[in-house]
């Protein structure tokens, strides 16, 4: 069988099974088997693979299709299954030989009686199968002729203790006389998970991950469906650069596969089906006052033939597969979409739902329409429907009888889209609002003002322009003074500033944010002037921000606009606090994910992804890192795309990979100096100057840190309250000890410890590094007596390492053991080797024969990785065990990526008995950290 075969047949493994039992003549269901399954399931594939198995055993297979065009043609399938036999005929009695060669000849056969040509089929198929087993393969059996129908039912039923066996195939609930034999059936369901992304990986491997997924949801494990749906997206819509249509285009042959069912269902029933699918949150009672009727019955055909799962007593029905919702769109004509459209509007209160429903029932221009879909999108907008407000505006753009309205509302569009994403559809916005009206872009009106801060966005995520979007941004506050703008567009346009304050990392972007701030009093003030408070004094505010931030995150309602989520986020990072709000950002990403403000997901993605580096969850950080890279590069956001690099360059770098951290950070400070990005700047050689330390390159790990932060000179702001210790360790390590204690002297002073335990901890270790060695011992001490010390392993690690080194140095070996030990422990759990091989070479200096740590790449694994591995040998799909562990199934999916070359496996077959050959102590180098992964209960909160 071809690699195409192989790979058709992926998931099938009952059915094969049951193929084998059969060709070996041991099938529990005897010789005869009927497949039953909806359209595009792969009853055909199937029975391929059956005829090719049988071929390759010296079988006789004689195959027939089921045809509606040949269906009232009597005995026309029999014809066609037995006419290559028709040379055996003539070993047949008389009277049997002259039936079948009647069959033969289709013009003489029409008056043939079945029962006649039943015994006489009987007979020619046991004439072949006394030199060979025979196999009968028929597909599409409810398209079979009556009497064709007949004869093979009697045959089927009598193959008992002969060398002849018969599969057929169906459509799920559709109806023939091949019915009435009974014969055994089985049904061919949908593929599980994990081997239809395979198969839609194998066909279609350049999808962008959102539309992969998408794809999968629609497709519901249908393989006809993994295979046809890309085809009939354009290359835009593959690749992520166009967002794909609520309803996806179906190709010819999918089109195909589904249009039978529907269009035989009666005339009431597709009505009613096209109703639940332009409104799929509606319930039956919904459904049944549009169409006029309240006949719950209508929907009965529909349900019997498979399409939809209808329960009325909690009044709601689902479509199997989602897809059949596209195909009944699809297959429906303009003017049943308009009256359904208008139906619905009529029967919903819903300002959103009535809205969209009458702009798509509209035939032209309507004011009217286009004005009450702009208010209900927006209001949308507050509360997180991002996407849908994009669109939205678009289509009220379009019902604009006014060029000023309809720019006016491309622009809105186009500020929303730069949230959104793809990137790309923005400056064709921007244009066609200037082609529809470009004198009212002009500066001090309203349009004008949103013109320029939509662009601002659009450059600063895009492109990393941050000047191009200060400047941009400076004038549409200038025009909110004197054009008249509603409370929540100052919001957008402090939010939008706050985040290119942040990346440009300069006191005048920041003077300006804090004058608006005092100008406007904006709504969303608390949680903008928190996180300005945070970059911009953190030093005489610390104790009040942490207490602002708890009152602050704890006031935010369910249904608050993530917008303000974010700068509360951004600001609990700069503190260190992020780790008792990352369910908050975990369902912001939930939310917004799918057709939510993409710009959005990528920040939390970021944020929640520094969180776990800092708390030694490494494997999380970077999995969490790399699916923001993914959507940021399918999206166009070119600058979350570099600051999201910096994790793995960071991982990279403390793990011993200089060569991937030297290229990660090269090609992020590229990108990043022209564009004056200081903070990018920052961390890439923060992230340089770690790989330095851990390769011993003192110098270079100067010159990077010295580049961030000199001695003498005040540096709170990130990265280098975080970097106080790598600061004093290069400059120590180079013999430039004075500066090393300039460096602890100006972070004192600056209040550094008083940001968080992990700062003071941080700066404690630095301390004791740069102190004399008389005072050093208490030093050290009073760093890894700091409450919480252990939340912080990296940092914690290397001050255990650091103090090991100084008692070995002053000969005090039994204590600089037990530090040295420890310092190994946590490396060798982080994976940063170079680190735990130092650490090994002090230990070895004291007198203890220490071996290299044993290669146990095949069998060490993290507490999460244990937990996500036995999870997955119990055969669980990554996305039940992503909802079991309140993980996204990327992240189950990165994991596993990793453990099966850690184990020597390859699928998850293997995974148990791997599991089965690691100790417990294998995977508990140290005790669980706060922060460590556990599986939660149902009182945790969800993420």
């Amino acid at each position: 069988m071809g690699s195409r075969a192989v790979v058709n047949l992926l998931g099938r493994s009952d059915e094969l099974e049951l193929i084998e039992a059969l060709l070996a003549g041991h099938s529990p269901t005897g010789p005869s088997l009927l497949l039953r399954g909806g359209p595009g399931i792969g009853k055909t594939t199937l029975l391929d693979a059956t005829a090719a198995r049988a071929e390759a055993a010296g079988l006789q297979v004689l195959r027939a299709s089921g045809v509606e065009s040949e269906a009232e043609i009597n005995f026309s399938v029999l014809h066609q299954l037995l006419y290559p036999l028709r040379e055996r005929a003539d070993r047949l009695a008389v009277g049997q030989r002259d039936v079948v060669d009647r069959v033969f000849d289709l013009a003489r056969a029409a008056s043939l009686d079945p029962l006649v040509v039943s015994t006489a089929v009987l007979a020619l198929l046991g004439e072949v199968g006394a030199e060979r087993r025979v196999l009968l393969v028929v597909d599409d059996v409810p398209w079979l002729d009556r009497a064709s129908a007949t004869v093979l039912g009697f045959v089927a039923r009598r193959l008992a203790d002969t060398p002849v066996m018969f599969l057929a195939a169906a459509r799920t609930a559709a109806v023939s006389f091949f019915d009435e034999v009974h014969l055994p059936e089985h049904d061919v369901g949908p593929l599980d998970e994990q081997p239809a992304a395979t198969l839609l990986d194998t066909w279609h491997p350049q999808l962008a991950p959102p539309v992969r997924r998408r794809l999968l949801d629609e497709a519901a494990g249908n393989p006809l469906a993994l295979r046809e749906l890309p085809v009939a997206l354009t290359d835009r819509q593959r690749h992520g650069e166009e967002p794909l249509p609520v309803f996806l285009p179906l190709s010819r042959r999918l089109e195909a596969a589904f249009a039978p069912a529907i269009e035989s269902l009666p005339a009431p029933t597709r009505h009613r089906l096209l109703l639940a699918t332009l409104k799929p949150e509606a319930g039956l009672a919904m459904l049944l006052p549009a169409t006029g009727r309240a006949d719950v019955d209508d929907l009965e055909p529909a349900r019997q033939t498979g399409l939809i799962v209808a329960d009325p007593v909690v009044s709601r029905m689902s479509f199997r597969p989602p897809l059949i919702r596209s195909a009944i769109v699809q297959l429906s004509s303009p003017a049943e979409r308009r009256w359904a459209h208008e139906a619905l509007a009529a029967v919903t209160d819903e300002p959103c739902s009535r809205a969209w429903h009458l702009a798509e029932a509209a035939t032209g221009p309507d004011e009217t329409v286009a004005h009450a879909l702009e208010q209900a999108f927006l209001a949308e907008f507050r509360r997180g429907g991002a996407a849908t407000a994009v669109t939205a505006l678009v289509r009220a753009a379009e019902l604009s009888p006014q060029p000023a309205d309809r720019s006016r509302r491309l622009i809105e569009a186009a500020y929303l889209a730069s949230s959104t994403g793809p990137l790309d559809q923005v400056p064709r916005l921007l244009a066609g609002a200037r082609e529809a009206d470009n004198a009212r872009l002009v500066s001090g009106t309203r349009s004008g003002s949103v013109f320029a801060a939509a662009t601002a966005v659009y450059l600063f995520h895009a492109e990393g322009d941050v000047d191009g979007a200060y400047r941009l941004l400076t004038r549409a506050l200038d025009d909110a003074g004197t054009a008249k703008t509603t409370s929540e567009w100052i919001d957008d346009l402090l939010y939008a500033l706050l985040f290119v304050c942040v990346y440009a990392a300069r006191p005048v972007f920041w003077d300006l944010l804090g004058d608006a701030l005092t100008r406007f009093d904006p709504k969303a003030a608390t949680p903008l002037r928190l996180c300005y408070d945070t970059y911009t004094r953190p030093d005489r505010t610390s104790a009040t921000v942490h207490e602002g931030l708890a009152r602050a995150f704890a006031a935010l309602p369910t249904e608050a606009a993530p917008q303000w989520l974010m700068p509360l986020a951004f600001a609990a990072v700069r503190m260190d606090a992020l780790s008792d709000y990352r369910h908050l950002v975990w369902r912001m990403i939930g939310q917004e994910r799918e057709g939510g403000a993409i710009a959005l997901v990528l920040f939390g993605m970021l944020l929640l992804s520094i969180d776990s580096y800092h708390h030694g969850q490494w494997d999380e950080s970077e999995t969490l890192a790399r699916e923001g890279l993914d959507l940021a590069v399918t999206y166009g956001y070119h600058l979350l795309k570099a600051q999201l690099r910096i994790r793995p360059a960071y991982i990279a770098a403390a793990r011993g990979n200089a060569d991937l951290a030297q290229s990660l950070t090269s090609e992020i400070m590229t990108w990043a100096a022209p564009r004056g990005l200081g903070l990018t700047q920052a961390f890439a050689r923060h992230a340089r100057a770690i790989a330095d330390l851990g390769q011993g390159d003192y110098e270079d790990a100067y010159a990077q840190t010295s580049w961030i932060s000199l001695p003498g000179i005040p540096g709170t702001g990130i990265p280098a309250r975080w970097m106080v210790m790598d600061l004093v360790e290069a400059d120590v390590r180079t013999g430039r000890v004075e500066e090393a204690r300039a460096h602890v002297a100006t972070a004192q002073q600056d209040g550094v410890p008083r940001f968080s335990s992990h700062t003071a901890l941080i700066t404690a270790g630095a301390a004791a590094l740069a102190t004399d060695d008389d005072q050093a011992d208490p030093l050290f001490q009073a760093a890894l007596a700091l409450p919480d010390a252990e939340r912080w392993p990296w940092e914690h690690a290397r001050i255990h390492l650091a103090y090991g080194q100084w008692l070995r140095r002053t000969r005090d070996t039994t204590r600089a053991r037990l530090h040295l030990r420890a310092a190994i422990d946590t490396f060798d759990r982080l994976g940063a080797e170079p680190w735990a091989q130092r650490a090994r070479h002090e230990l070895r200096a004291t007198g203890v024969a220490v071996t290299a740590r044993p290669d146990t790449g095949t069998a060490t694994l993290t507490a999460q990785e244990r937990q996500i591995a036995t999870l997955a040998a119990t055969g669980l799909t990554n996305k039940q065990i992503a909802e079991r562990l309140f993980l996204s199934h990327r992240t189950v999916s990165g994991h596993l990526h990793r453990i099966f070359p850690k184990l020597g496996i390859t699928s998850r077959a293997a995974l148990r008995d791997a599991l089965d050959t690691i100790t417990p102590d294998e995977n508990n180098h140290a005790p669980q950290s706060a922060s460590a992964p556990k599986i939660r209960t149902a009182d945790d909160p969800v993420r």
